[in-house]
């Protein structure tokens, strides 16, 4: 099996690794969230929360980040567009409308007004195109990412034809541009209205798929073996080095762009290890298993701590000493239980019913979405205890389909 530039490849594995990484970034948003919503009432408690999650907004671009890497780590030479397109509608909108139906009966409960604009623009995953304060925010909060995922799925069909014909050069023009693209954009601010400026940096779709096109970019290098970054070890201390850093003293147009180098750089070496068969603490099954129902998580979490907290009067006020810590406890907890169930019952019997099945393989080197080709083939050394034995090809399903 060969490359599109010629260069060998091996056999190929899917990546867990990637997948339990998503559970980390959702927690990055869970605790973001649940320090802006001043859940923690004691000031000295609320300062830790807020120290530790400041960043917690950047684990959507992480997400952003993740999607790109694994449609391209995933995708099969000559598959059809809208079967790709079918398939990504089928992952995330039976969760989204169930979602939405849920958060428009809380917003009748508590008699808020609803906007026919904003409720439509979001049941159709359009709020993010509408700089309106507060329209790309409607009903559930969280949705304006669908809105930009949906925006990079209807994209990367059609470029990736080109991507598979490009030069390694020019791939890595592009990991290395978008990093600066992040830092240039920002000042674009100035180039709309004052109330949107917000809008045009962290939700406008086509900024943010700057990082979507980053894991689009690093993936195709690695599927051809021409991805060249430090292992796992050292891209996770790069990580947390980078996290406290930018946390303290870095400007947030500045940390947006240092924070997407450090991403990038633990996700291709969380998928190295996968596929050499290093080990990776991703990899262990219950991480795995909370990376599978993160997307769920992702989607309930607000809506749920809004409801208690509104109807228990504590929007905005938080709970006096304990209190507060033991409710961010409790709100994991039943997010996380509530987020099962949605996986098991909506959104894997939705994705088998509604997604088309795969076409056959044409030949045993086609890519399809269960293989890739694995980055600088080497004889695999001993694994981790949780991983696959030594010396044997990684059979795992692959990552799970991002959101």
């Amino acid at each position: 099996m060969t490359s599109a530039q010629g260069a060998p490849t091996a056999t190929a594995s899917r990546l867990p690794s990637l997948t339990g990484l998503r559970w980390v970034a959702a927690m990055l948003v869970f605790g973001y969230h649940a320090g802006t919503m001043r859940i923690v009432g004691e000031p000295d408690y609320q300062a830790v929360v807020g120290g530790v999650f400041t960043l917690g907004l950047s684990g959507v671009q992480f997400f952003f980040i993740l999607s790109g890497f694994v449609l391209v780590w995933s995708a099969r030479d000559g598959d059809r567009r809208r079967d790709f397109w079918r398939r990504r509608l089928a992952k995330i909108y039976p969760n989204h409308l169930l979602t939405w139906v849920a958060a428009l009966l809380v917003m009748w409960w508590f008699a808020d007004t609803i906007v026919p604009r904003a409720a439509l623009e979001s049941l159709l995953l359009v709020q993010a195109w509408d700089p309106t304060p507060g329209y790309f925010y409607a009903i559930n909060t969280v949705s304006w990412s669908l809105s930009c995922e949906l925006f990079f799925y209807l994209c990367l069909p059609l470029v990736l034809p080109a991507l598979r014909r490009a030069r390694a050069g020019l791939l890595w023009a592009v990991v290395a541009a978008v990093p600066l693209l992040i830092v240039a954009l920002w000042p674009g601010q100035a180039l709309v209205p004052e109330e949107s400026t917000w809008w045009f940096t962290q939700i406008f779709p086509v900024v943010r798929s700057l990082e979507f096109w980053l894991g689009v970019a690093a993936a195709e290098l690695m599927r051809r073996g021409r991805w060249r970054g430090p292992g796992l070890p050292l891209a996770s201390l790069v990580f947390v080095v980078t996290w406290v850093v930018a946390a303290q003293w870095i400007r947030a147009e500045l940390w947006a762009a240092i924070l997407s180098v450090a991403y990038i750089l633990v996700i291709t070496a969380a998928a190295d290890a996968d596929v050499r068969g290093l080990p990776s603490p991703w990899r262990h099954r219950r991480l795995v298993w909370l990376g599978e129902v993160s997307f769920a998580f992702y989607l309930v979490h607000v809506l749920v701590m809004v409801t208690v907290l509104r109807a228990t009067g504590h929007l905005g006020v938080g709970l006096p000493g304990w209190w507060g810590p033991l409710a961010v406890l409790g709100f994991l907890a039943v997010n996380l239980v509530l987020a099962a169930l949605l996986h098991r019952w909506v959104e894997t019997p939705m994705m088998r019913r509604l997604a088309p099945r795969r076409r056959p393989r044409l030949a045993p080197s086609t890519l399809d979405a269960e293989t890739a080709p694995a980055p600088r083939p080497t004889p695999a050394p001993r694994a981790a205890a949780d991983g696959p034995p030594a010396g044997r090809p990684i059979e795992y399903a692959g990552p799970r389909d991002p959101h």
